[in-house]
C-alpha cells in the first residue's frame, strides 16, 4: 500500500520542489521503506514505498523507462506470467523478476493507454508520457486501490491519499453538501465520483484518466461481463476449475514472507486460510500466516471464536483474538490517530485502529474473504428464464425438479415480504426528521432519498446472475476498500480480496447458479478435506444482534451526550429534533440516529487535521 502524489501544471509553470517534497513526506506512514520525488519542469511525482512482494525488494519509485515514461503506483498485479509473455510477444525486453510497477510501465510503452485492458490485479497508478506531454492514470476494476484527483485553475493534483491532496495550498476545505447529505441519509457517499470535499474528486473503479494541456478525460475501461457461459460435462470439472482459480488468486497475493487473515470462523475466510496455508507450503520458503478474529462472548452470544479456533488448530495457524465485548462507542473519539479522511458511521474505530496497529507489527499483507457472498448470490428464476429462452427444456425440468426437492420452505421470507407489502416492516428506513430544512432543500435530499430507497432497483441485465452482477457496481465496495486502506487506518497494511480476483469474477458470473451457488455448494465441495467438517458444512450465521445496539442496551447512550456538538452541525441538523440512540430503538433506527454524532466528530477532526497539516507545512 505505497503512497503517491502527482502535480501537473497545465500552463507549463515549474513545480515547487519544497511543496512536492512536503507532500511526499506526508505519505511516509503509507510507505516506510523509501521516499523519493522527481521533477521535470511542469510535472512532479512523489512516492513513499511499501514493499509487499519479493519483486519489490529492489524497487524504486518514481521509476523511469527509456527516459520517456515515468510512473508512480500502488499496485499488485495478478497473472504476471501471462502479462510478461504478452509483453515479450510485443518485442519488449522484460525480466521475469520485474516489479509490478515496471510491468505497468512496459505495458504502457507497448500498447499506450489501452494497456489497462491487459492488467489484472489491484492497482492505482499514474504514468507520465514525456513524448505526448500527458499523464495517464487508472484505478483497478473494483476500486480496491484508491485514486483521488483535483483541478484548481492550471494545477492538476493526483494521489491515492485524500489528505495528501488536502495539503496543497490551492485546495480549500469547502465541503460537498451532496456527499454530506448522502452520509446522513445512507451512511456513505453513493456517488463514486465525488468526495466530501468540493475541490477533490474520486476516480471510480474500472476508470482511467488522461490529463494534458487540453484538460482531463475520464473513461470507463471495463464492465462486469454478461455474455459468458460455462458448463462442463461433469460436476468435478466445475469444482476443479474453481479450485485452480482460487489457488492462483491466493498465490498471486501471497508473494511475501508474512501474511495475516481476517478469520471469522465462517466458510469464506476459512477457505481463504486453507488455500493460503497450502500455497505457502509449496513455496521454497513458506510464508508465515496468522489469523485475526473479532470475538463476542458476553455482549452478544456468539461462537465465531470457537469455529475460528477450530480452523486455526486444523490448519496449524496461530490466531490473535480481538475481544469486542468491552469496546465502547466513540472511545478515544478526539485522538488524532482516529481521524478519518471522510466521515464513517462506525463508532468502534478505536478497537479497529488498535487491531491494524497490531497487524502492522506482524505483517504487511492481510487477506479477507469479502466478495464470496455477492458473487455466489443464489438466484434460481433468472436461470430458469434463461433456459426457457434457449429452449433447453429437458435441463430446465431437471434443474427445477432438483431445486424444489432440496430447497427449504421460505417461512421467514414470506413473513418479511408480507410486512413490507402492508408497510409494517420495522426495519424499513425512514427519512430522518432531524435534518435542517434549509440543508435538505439545498441538497435535494428528499429526491435523493426517493431515488435510492423507494424506486425499484434495476439490476444489470445478466441472464443468470443479475443480482450478483449488479452488486459489483455498488458504492459500498469503494466505501469498504477505502476504510481498510492505510489512508484511513493509518497503518501500512495491504488488504487483499482473493474472491475479487478478475479471473474468479469472470468464472463465477459464467457458471450456472444451480447447484453451485445454492448454499455455496461450489465452495463447500472445493473445501472437502481442507477444513473441519463442522466449519465446511455450517450455514451462514450472522451476529444475532447489531453490536452498536447491544452496547447501547447494555451501557446506555450517555457517552454520546458527553461529546459536544460543534457549531458546524447547525448547517446540517435541527438540534431540537435530534434524538440520541436509545435501547428501545431497533437496529435501523439506531444506525440512522447515530450518523449525526459520527458527522459531528468528523467535522471537528477535519478542521483539526487541516490546521495541523498546514501548521506543519508552514513550519517546514
Amino acid at each position: 500500500m505505497s503512497g503517491f502524489v502527482c502535480i501537473l501544471h497545465r500552463d507549463g509553470a515549474p513545480i515547487e520542489r519544497a511543496l512536492l517534497q512536503f507532500l511526499t513526506h506526508f505519505l511516509s506512514y503509507r510507505g516506510p521503506d523509501a521516499r523519493e520525488s522527481w521533477i521535470d519542469g511542469s510535472i512532479g511525482m512523489g512516492h513513499a514505498l511499501l514493499r509487499t512482494t519479493q519483486e519489490s525488494k529492489s524497487e524504486r519509485q518514481p521509476a523511469s523507462l527509456e527516459g520517456r515514461y515515468w510512473i508512480v503506483a500502488d499496485a499488485r498485479l495478478d497473472a504476471r506470467e501471462q502479462l510478461i509473455a504478452e509483453l515479450r510477444h510485443a518485442k519488449r525486453e522484460v525480466r521475469a523478476s520485474a516489479s509490478d510497477c515496471e510491468l505497468i510501465l512496459q505495458a504502457y510503452a507497448a500498447w499506450g493507454t489501452p494497456c489497462v485492458d491487459r492488467l489484472m490485479g489491484d492497482f492505482s497508478f499514474a504514468v507520465w508520457d514525456a513524448g505526448h506531454k500527458q499523464l495517464f492514470c487508472a484505478r483497478d476494476h473494483f476500486g480496491i486501490k484508491p485514486f483521488y484527483h483535483a483541478q484548481r485553475g492550471d494545477v492538476f493534483l493526483f494521489s491515492n491519499t485524500l489528505n495528501c491532496i488536502r495539503l496543497h495550498p490551492h485546495i480549500s476545505g469547502e465541503l460537498n453538501d451532496a456527499a454530506i447529505g448522502d452520509f446522513l441519509l445512507f451512511g456513505l457517499n453513493y456517488n463514486n465520483e465525488t468526495t466530501c470535499f468540493r475541490n477533490i474528486q474520486r476516480l471510480p473503479p474500472a476508470h482511467s484518466l488522461t490529463a494534458s494541456s487540453r484538460g482531463l478525460q475520464i473513461k470507463r475501461y471495463w464492465t462486469p461481463p454478461t455474455d459468458g457461459r460455462i458448463r462442463y460435462g461433469s460436476p468435478e470439472q466445475h469444482v476443479e476449475n474453481f479450485q485452480s482459480i482460487l489457488e492462483k488468486a491466493v498465490a498471486d497475493r501471497l508473494r511475501t514472507d508474512r501474511v495475516g487473515i481476517l478469520l471469522s470462523g465462517g466458510l469464506d475466510s476459512s477457505s481463504v486460510a486453507a488455500v493460503a496455508k497450502e500455497v505457502a507450503g509449496r513455496k521454497a520458503r513458506a510464508s508465515k500466516i496468522r489469523g485475526y478474529t473479532y470475538v463476542y462472548e458476553s455482549l452478544i452470544p456468539d461462537r465465531e471464536g470457537d469455529y475460528a479456533r477450530e480452523v486455526g488448530e486444523f490448519l496449524g495457524i496461530p490466531i490473535q483474538f480481538v475481544a469486542m465485548d468491552e469496546a465502547q462507542l466513540f472511545e478515544r473519539w478526539d485522538e488524532t490517530e482516529l481521524n478519518s479522511p471522510e466521515p464513517l458511521d462506525n463508532p468502534f474505530l478505536a478497537v479497529i485502529s488498535d487491531t491494524y496497529r497490531d497487524i502492522s507489527t506482524e505483517c504487511r499483507v492481510l487477506f479477507s474473504g469479502e466478495g464470496s457472498d455477492n458473487l455466489m448470490d443464489f438466484q434460481m428464476w433468472p436461470y430458469v428464464g434463461d433456459l426457457r429462452r434457449r429452449g433447453e427444456w429437458r435441463r430446465l425440468l431437471t434443474e427445477v425438479g432438483n431445486y424444489l426437492w432440496i430447497r427449504p420452505f421460505p417461512w421467514r421470507g414470506i413473513r418479511a415480504r408480507v410486512l413490507r407489502l402492508v408497510g409494517k416492516d420495522p426495519d424499513r428506513p425512514v427519512f430522518p426528521d432531524w435534518l435542517a430544512p434549509e440543508f435538505s432543500r439545498r441538497a435535494n435530499l428528499q429526491d435523493r432519498w426517493k431515488e435510492q430507497t423507494e424506486l425499484p432497483k434495476s439490476w444489470a441485465a445478466h441472464p443468470i446472475h443479475p443480482r450478483g452482477h449488479g452488486s459489483l457496481s455498488l458504492p459500498q465496495w469503494t466505501h469498504l476498500f477505502e476504510q481498510e486502506d492505510p489512508g484511513t487506518t493509518g497503518y501500512p497494511v495491504e488488504t487483499c480480496y482473493p474472491f475479487l480476483d478478475l479471473r474468479m469474477v469472470n468464472y463465477l458470473l459464467a457458471i450456472p447458479p444451480f447447484p453451485w451457488f445454492f448454499s455455496k455448494t461450489l465452495l463447500r465441495e472445493a473445501m472437502a478435506g481442507r477444513l473441519p467438517e463442522r466449519v465446511r458444512t455450517r450455514p451462514k450465521t450472522p451476529l444475532r444482534t447489531d453490536p452498536v445496539l447491544a452496547q447501547i442496551r447494555r451501557a446506555g447512550n450517555e457517552p454520546l451526550k458527553k461529546i459536544p456538538l460543534g457549531a458546524d452541525m447547525d448547517r446540517y441538523i435541527d438540534r431540537s429534533a435530534l434524538m440520541a440512540p436509545h435501547a428501545k430503538m431497533n437496529q435501523e433506527q439506531v444506525s440512522v440516529n447515530l450518523r449525526p454524532y459520527c458527522l459531528n466528530i468528523w467535522l471537528q477532526s477535519a478542521q483539526r487535521i487541516r490546521y495541523n497539516m498546514h501548521a506543519e507545512a508552514s513550519n517546514g
